[in-house]
């Protein structure tokens, strides 16, 4: 009879398969996002169907944008019987880190049909430091 052990030499744990459950779960409950950028600004767009303005919270902090909220349920029916639901509901939370020439300061955001649209305008290049002269005084 030969033994079943993992790579390690142990046997496998019950627990094995729900061991890194809690990083799939919020992978899961994180929303669709696409971030893309044009000439004068930087732009996210997050798929947040159901989710009040109310509950998302923006915030930007030493160059990354952090998106969290909740989705909530609206009630729950007792009696009822339920076959099946398909549904989301939960906090999640996202992060971009903003590339160096992003204006985080003016920063805006607004939601339309489920997607919150956030836009970050792109700083001004500076311009290129001109030489000067320096004089020499006397002695």
């Amino acid at each position: 009879m030969v033994e079943k052990t993992d790579h390690t030499g142990r046997w496998p744990s019950l627990y094995d398969p729900f061991r890194n459950i809690g990083a799939r779960l919020a992978e899961w409950l994180s929303p669709a996002s696409e971030a893309s950028g044009g000439k004068d600004s930087y732009e996210i767009a997050m798929e947040l169907p159901g989710v009040s303005e109310a509950d998302v919270d923006l915030t930007v902090e030493n160059g990354v944008l952090t998106i969290r909220g909740e989705k909530k349920t609206h009630e729950e029916r007792k009696g009822d019987t339920w076959y099946f639901s398909e549904r989301q509901y939960g906090a999640f939370r996202r992060s971009f880190r903003l590339p160096e020439d992003a204006d985080a300061d003016k920063a805006s955001a607004k939601m339309t049909d489920g997607v919150l649209h956030v836009s970050v305008p792109k700083k001004a290049p500076k311009a290129p430091e001109e030489g000067r002269k320096i004089a020499i005084s006397k002695g």
